[in-house]
């Protein structure tokens, strides 16, 4: 598992990354999430939803109900193009916060090169 720490940080960034593939439900969100980092992240209800419902609260990501075969409907969530901005945004903050790194810690933990 990755530190709490480091995990809240990116809690934002992954889940607008997440939803940029497609629109998802929460325990969906969870899965790709944990799947991705081989276990490294596993997201508790507790932050899960507050995270989604403060991101569509900003206008970041927007949430619809579907009907599902299997239970019962389920909320998906949706990046809305304010939430597109916002990626854009993470993802140049975090890949200058990668570039400081590589620096400290030599290139070739450098994202796409340094």
């Amino acid at each position: 598992m990755l530190p709490k720490a480091l995990v809240a940080a990116s809690l934002q960034p992954i889940m607008l990354s997440l939803l940029a593939e497609r629109a998802m439900y929460g325990y969906e969100l969870t899965q790709r999430a944990s799947a991705l980092s081989d276990g490294k992240i596993a997201w508790a209800a507790s932050k899960l939803y507050p995270t989604l419902h403060d991101l569509e609260n900003k206008g970041l990501v927007s949430s619809f109900w579907q009907r599902s075969e299997s239970g019962p409907d389920r909320k998906y969530y949706r990046l809305t193009p304010p939430g597109e901005q916002a990626l854009a945004k993470a993802k140049a903050d975090w890949l200058d916060l990668n570039h400081i790194l590589a620096k400290l810690w030599g290139p070739e933990l450098a994202l796409g090169g340094a």
